[in-house]
């Protein structure tokens, strides 16, 4: 008797979507429109850093101010959950 994890077929070759004909096509379209697009658009890509950077920045401080760094929430011991009590 068979389980419900194992299937009555024997076992087929999985077929890669990116080696078929329809995958390659659709490589080479996202290929050329991500060069189009970059190129195009290059300066608003290229003037939008300074924002993009100080994003960043802004959320690596907030995280140390919420956090307190990664030394944990400030607790001299750690608390047990049982206190000896039951």
């Amino acid at each position: 008797m068979l389980d419900s994890n194992q299937s009555r077929i024997p076992d087929e070759p999985v077929s890669n979507f990116w080696k078929s004909r329809s995958g390659m096509v659709l490589a080479g379209f996202l290929a050329v429109v991500g060069v189009l697009l970059t190129l195009e658009h290059s300066e608003h890509i290229f003037a939008g850093n300074g924002f993009l950077i100080g994003l960043l920045l802004f959320c690596v401080v907030m995280h140390f101010f919420m956090h307190g760094g990664h030394g944990g929430r400030g607790d001299t011991a750690p608390s047990s959950s049982n206190d000896g009590k039951e």
